[in-house]
This record gives C-alpha cells, structure tokens and sequence, in this order.
C-alpha cells in the first residue's frame, strides 16, 4: 500500500508536461548542461558492422 500518492503524483506531473506550453530558456538549459556555445561535436563514432578487423 502507500502506491496511491506517488501514482497521483506521477501522473499530475505527467500531464502538466503534456499539456502546458513548453517555453524552453535555451541559455538556461546550455547553463546547466555546462555546454560552450562554440564547443565542437565529438567525432563520429562509426558503426559497428563499418569497421573492419584483422582483414
């Protein structure tokens, strides 16, 4: 028992997220991601049937 109010809980958040506006701070989220504005993406991993080994 006791389930009852984490589920209510859960699904009041659940659809706040789906029905609210979303407005994203971008600025914000790179702030807490700690992501430069001018940082370079990482390189591209290739897949794993692409390499070839020992051939």
């Amino acid at each position: 028992m006791g389930r009852g109010r984490a589920k209510a809980k859960q699904t009041r958040v659940a659809r706040k997220l789906k029905y609210d506006s979303h407005v994203i701070d971008l600025d914000r989220l790179r702030q807490e991601l700690n992501v430069a504005e001018d940082s370079e993406p990482d390189d591209e991993v290739p897949a794993p049937g692409d390499r070839q080994e020992g051939r």
